[in-house]
């Protein structure tokens, strides 16, 4: 018989945090989140979005041993002011038993249909800046520091219940190209001229904080035509300042500022983390952190993790300018392999990034969704 409970108490909450690392210890592509961090995400006192959003935690039980987790959650944001009836599904983990599933997504959809949404759909995160979607492709390629990994039953689980996919994102890896390719460089410096933009480079994490908050409004400003958008809150940045600003290596962050030093593009690309946080296995000490450090200064991959431009500017150019930099930082740190983060399907815009590149397709995520 499934037991699903709702839970509250710290205890209960570093239970429903270590199901995952437990589901996945003995898995080769599976990254541990800190799970210090994550404890973190279900904190109101530490976690800013609590003021605009609720969530209910649900571990199920069989033979009194956990075998399933899930997060109800709701965006007030999403639902007041754009109007969006969504239930979020959220930290959705079980054992390959399709009656946990479906007894987990009941609880989700009973809070669902008793504040009268009319939809359900996940796994989400509380914004767009948590981790999202189910993998569909990929499951014998490393994980990421910024995304789920899932057994493959987990989509059948969906499907089997009734689910349709919602949203899906793509990954695409490729090699740096070494030397960067002419057509880059003649399109970087024509561009450049054209509409009089300079590039900004860094020696310090502390040199990149003043423009931390213009980024994420350009994020805003960047995505905010897409379906799935909610806008990030101020409150939230300090909190993802806090997250990823330690790994951060200013050689691999990238602005475009144009002549009045106003922010018209971005990305912060990392070495890769995948490999130093399975080590760590989910805490920065007494070694984990060595680990961390070790990746950050000496590695041969590395991800794009975010990307801003100014919506007039899109379209014309200004990823050549970013693009040509830091493959050219990718070069001086032995950089050979690259990640791109999952972006929509049917982002074309974004993909088109990567053409000259010769981009393998490697990883397909998805959302699905549930009329209540």
């Amino acid at each position: 018989m499934i037991e699903v409970r709702k839970i509250e108490s710290k205890k209960d909450i570093k239970k429903f945090v270590q199901f995952q690392m437990d589901l996945y210890k003995d898995n080769t592509y599976f990254v541990p989140p800190i799970i210090k961090d994550e404890l973190a995400i279900f904190d109101p006192d530490k976690n800013q979005v609590f003021k605009n959003a609720d969530c209910w935690l649900f571990l199920a039980y069989k033979e009194n041993k956990i075998v399933g987790r899930v997060a109800a959650l709701i965006n007030h944001i999403e639902i007041d002011e754009q109007k969006k009836s969504k239930m979020r599904i959220g930290w959705l983990d079980m054992i390959d038993d399709i009656e946990v599933t479906k007894a987990l997504l009941n609880e989700v959809q009973k809070i669902g249909q008793e504040k009268q949404l009319e939809f359900m759909e996940g796994p989400v995160g509380f914004s767009n800046m948590d981790k999202a979607g189910l993998l569909i492709k990929g499951f014998e390629e490393l994980s990421t520091m910024i995304t789920w990994y899932n057994h493959a039953y987990y989509k059948e689980h969906m499907e089997q219940l009734g689910y349709v996919k919602a949203t899906e994102w793509v990954e695409f890896k490729f090699k740096t190209p070494n030397p960067i390719p002419d057509k880059i460089n003649r399109f970087a410096d024509i561009i450049a001229q054209r509409y009089r933009l300079k590039s900004l480079r860094f020696k310090t994490t502390k040199e990149i904080l003043p423009y931390v908050d213009q980024m994420f409004n350009l994020l805003n400003k960047t995505y905010s035509n897409l379906v799935s958008f909610v806008p990030i809150q101020e409150y939230q940045i300090e909190l993802y300042k806090n997250k990823y600003l330690p790994f951060i290596n200013p050689d691999f962050v990238e602005l475009v500022v144009d002549e009045s030093g106003k922010l018209v593009g971005f990305t912060i690309t990392m070495p890769s983390f995948s490999k130093a946080l399975q080590k760590a296995n989910g805490k920065l000490f007494p070694f984990g952190f060595i680990h961390l450090l070790r990746a950050k200064k000496k590695n041969t991959d590395a991800a794009f993790y975010l990307i801003g431009i100014e919506p007039e500017y899109q379209g014309k150019g200004v990823t050549a300018m970013i693009f040509r930099n830091i493959i050219q930082n990718f070069m001086n740190y032995d950089i050979t392999n690259c990640e791109t983060n999952p972006e929509l399907e049917d982002n074309l815009a974004v993909q088109a990034s990567w053409k000259n590149y010769d981009p393998t397709l490697h990883k397909r995520r998805r959302t699905y969704r549930k009329d209540l």
